[in-house]
């Protein structure tokens, strides 16, 4: 599978938001993409923190950094499941 190219995944998104907002998400692709675009820069973050950490001798400074962005990719995460409202029916 090829990675999209920055055009290609602009023009993804701008779509997505595009059927989000005419509510024309039949099959909820477009919430999908976007939800996987915010997770995957959330666990970028997580990713880069923690290369940063490894490389910069284990510092107790990047280790509060590396913490704190996997509390937010977790955060997100479970905010994320809090959407689906299932009013105890399920």
């Amino acid at each position: 599978m090829g990675v999209p190219s920055k055009e290609e995944l602009a023009a993804a998104l701008a779509e997505a938001v595009r059927l989000r907002e005419s509510g024309n998400d039949e099959h909820h692709l477009a919430k999908t993409v976007l939800n996987l675009n915010y997770r995957n820069h959330q666990l970028e973050k997580v990713m880069a923190c923690a290369k940063h950490f490894l490389h910069s001798g284990l510092a107790s400074e990047e280790h509060t950094a590396l913490v704190k962005s996997i509390e937010e990719a977790e955060q997100a995460n479970r905010q994320a499941g809090n959407e689906r409202q299932d009013f105890g029916l399920e």
